[in-house]
């Protein structure tokens, strides 16, 4: 015969057995019984006239909780409140094979149950009688030991998680939206997981069982307000995994962590954290021997829940032990392999997000300007816009960016279009710039990521921007004639600005490898971000190929890629300038001429530029006609 298991929780009167048991019981679908509810009457009477009870007085009420627990354990189990404060009292009730009872120790001091006496109310035991169960109470031997110096879901917690068939594989901290969907994602892959989140009060409350209460399998998920319940409820070495605003918060539950971790545990930070200060974390986690993986993670909250792309770094150990869970969350590429790759050592996978979102911010404004020159040059209307981008999608535009736009643009509030009450003020979260930065350090050009950022900036200034069109009344103008023409033409620059784009980023990535001595492998990275991310693309496609066993090639280089820049760069330039004399500013079609133009230019204009710098500061300049390690200056002023 099968038999299920019961689970007795025992300990003192007021320990709370009762209000802990039915909470257990609650969340494993079992019966739920207390043992005073089986004391003969004269029992009871005994109790409640002050007279503790004897072992003579037990012996028959063991006998019969232990017949009740062997007729318990073959059906669907249960859990038992009852004091059994003796061994002997614990060896008489185990009447079945021991792994059929998992024995729950509630443990507190003298006066925190004193208090808890005084306060409780129609209980036949009395606080007097505490002292007698002390003094009978002999330590258990066997089964799980609880503190009860915290609140009710917290002690239930703990012992899910220590019993031995209820350890998470790994915990996840930080249970905003990105965090609850790949927390879904982490639970749909049958994985086991404990998920924290802090308590404050009137803002974020009960966040973590909230969540637990809306999962549709409960049983492999567990939820805490309380770290250290959090921690003790995983399997060691222990994956946490941090989906905390970045900055100060997540150096703060680091911090808040480091007691309560051991040798080898592992500290995932999933946000958009920048890639120094992951090296600071890893270094500082290092010295308390916990691993540290800093992970870019791309896809937003549709990405997170079904498949995000996954970019991490730091510890290659770390990633071997627990790079598993975040490969089986991510997105899939067109082989089918994890749209997730070890990306190298340090904060490596924190720069590649961040190069990420500079690319993403970019072709999110050579959106935004393709769409407004079409909208007020071309005279098109939101839907037949939509429908020139399904069109250029179909001819090999295809772009995750680009399908949202067409769909944005046909969104409608009654008869009107929603995407004209939309303030045009666009936000930021900063990664954008940390990318300009990182570029300027690096002495890599990084015009079209740079010009997205500052375009949005300049957006910001709504109010002076309606002041400045009021005061010069500038005027826009329109094709007056078919524009069937300029419209592919403009098809043609949006295809190689993205190009150009995609090339600027790489760069920035290529560059930084070498700097730090990374050794990226742009192909997987490319490859990565094919799918489950911001900007996937053919195009991305295209370049995870290219870079096959060409790693060191630049983008634009490539013949493939001069096959299809070359009948496209006069459409740029055509565009740009159109757009100019029409009044529109278009940043990033600008940006990527430019950088176009003097990319292929054999001579730039830079020659004059360091005589300027050899007139005015001595500088020194290079000649052509002489080898490169000699250094000239000249005294300009005579």
């Amino acid at each position: 015969m099968n038999k299920s298991v019961v689970y007795i929780i025992y300990g003192v009167s007021g320990s709370g057995k009762t209000t802990i048991g039915k909470a257990l019981a609650k969340d494993f679908k079992i019966p739920f019984f207390d043992a005073d509810d089986f004391h003969p009457e004269s029992n009871i009477k005994k109790m409640s006239n002050g007279f503790p009870l004897d072992d003579t007085d037990r012996a028959p009420w063991l006998k019969k909780m232990a017949n009740e627990i062997s007729d318990w354990s073959t059906k669907n189990g249960a859990v038992l409140a009852c004091s059994a404060l003796k061994q002997k009292y614990r060896e008489t009730l185990q009447s079945i094979d021991s792994e059929y009872i998992e024995w729950i120790f509630l443990e507190g001091s003298f006066d925190l149950i004193a208090h808890r006496m005084e306060v409780r109310k129609h209980h036949f035991f009395k606080k007097e009688m505490l002292v007698s169960q002390f003094e009978t109470l002999e330590k258990p031997k066997e089964g799980i030991v609880i503190n009860i110096d915290k609140n009710s879901d917290e002690i239930v917690n703990e012992i899910k998680s220590k019993l031995h068939t209820n350890k998470s594989q790994l915990g996840l901290i930080g249970l905003g939206v990105m965090g609850k969907s790949l927390a879904k994602n982490f639970l749909s892959k049958d994985f086991t997981l404990s998920v924290y989140n802090r308590q404050m009060d009137n803002y974020e409350v009960d966040v973590a069982k909230k969540f637990v209460s809306e999962q549709p399998d409960s049983d492999d998920v567990l939820g805490f307000d309380d770290l250290q319940s959090f921690v003790s409820s995983l399997e060691q070495p222990r994956t946490i995994m941090l989906m905390v605003n970045a900055g100060k918060p997540v150096d703060l539950v680091i911090d808040s962590l480091i007691p309560l971790l051991s040798k080898e545990d592992c500290i995932i930070d999933g946000g958009n954290s920048h890639y120094k200060v992951t090296l600071e974390r890893s270094k500082r986690l290092a010295k308390h021997e916990i691993d540290f993986l800093g992970t870019g993670i791309s896809g937003g909250e549709e990405g997170a829940l079904k498949g995000p792309s996954i970019m991490p770094s730091g510890s290659k150990k770390a990633y071997d032990t627990s790079g598993l869970f975040l490969e089986t969350i991510s997105a899939r590429d067109k082989n089918g392999n994890s749209c997730c790759t070890y990306v190298g050592p340090e904060g490596s996978g924190h720069f590649v997000k961040m190069v990420h979102n500079g690319i993403e911010y970019a072709e999110m404004q050579l959106l935004a300007e393709t769409y407004h020159i079409l909208r007020f040059y071309a005279g098109k209307t939101p839907i037949q816009i939509s429908d020139i981008f399904d069109k250029w999608i179909e001819n090999g535009l295809k772009s995750y960016l680009l399908e949202i736009t067409s769909g944005i643009l046909l969104e409608k509030e009654g008869d009107d279009f929603l995407i004209d009450k939309i303030l045009d003020k666009a936000g930021q979260k900063g990664t954008g710039g940390w990318s300009t930065n990182a570029a300027l350090e690096l002495g890599v050009s990084l015009s079209t990521i740079s010009e997205s950022v500052m375009a949005r900036n300049i957006s910001g200034m709504k109010s002076e921007r309606v002041e400045a069109s009021a005061i010069y009344q500038l005027k826009t103008t329109t094709i007056a004639l078919d524009n069937i023409a300029f419209v592919e033409s403009l098809e043609k620059a949006f295809k190689a600005t993205s190009i150009i784009n995609h090339h600027i980023g790489f760069e920035l990535i290529k560059e930084a490898s070498k700097e730090y001595n990374w050794e990226l492998n742009l192909s997987e990275i490319a490859r990565i971000w094919t799918n489950g991310c911001i900007i996937r693309s053919d195009l991305m496609e295209q370049i995870w190929e290219l870079f096959f066993n060409n790693n060191d090639t630049s983008l634009l280089t490539f013949p493939d890629i001069v096959t299809i820049m070359k009948p496209r760069v006069t459409s740029l330039s055509e565009i740009v300038s159109i757009g100019l004399k029409a009044g529109f500013s278009l940043p990033v079609f600008s940006a990527a001429t430019n950088y176009f133009l003097a990319y292929t230019s054999a001579q730039s204009s830079a020659n004059i530029i360091q005589a300027q710098r050899d007139y005015f500061g001595a500088h020194t300049y290079q000649r052509v006609d002489t080898s490169l390690d000699q250094y000239f200056h000249t005294n300009w002023k005579h």
